[in-house]
């Protein structure tokens, strides 16, 4: 099983508890998908993982495939 750093976990937390609008959940998740496209390593079966392991509810896929204009 894999441990995420806790780091991790709390900006996944962080970023979700400050996305109350819709326009703040498209950023959101326009912040996610550039984090793919600036950082290499990202595995894209964790970071689809992340919120369940994180405990959050997320209304999107954590993937670059993932329209963010599409998200309520």
């Amino acid at each position: 099983m894999l441990m995420l750093p806790t780091a991790c976990c709390n900006g996944v937390k962080g970023l979700n508890a400050a996305a109350k609008s819709t326009a703040d959940k498209k950023t959101a998740c326009g912040c996610m998908k550039n984090a793919y496209h600036s950082m290499s390593g990202i595995k894209a079966d964790i970071a689809l993982g992340l919120p369940k392991k994180c405990g959050v509810n997320i209304p999107y896929k954590i993937s670059m495939s993932t329209n963010c204009n599409n998200i309520k």
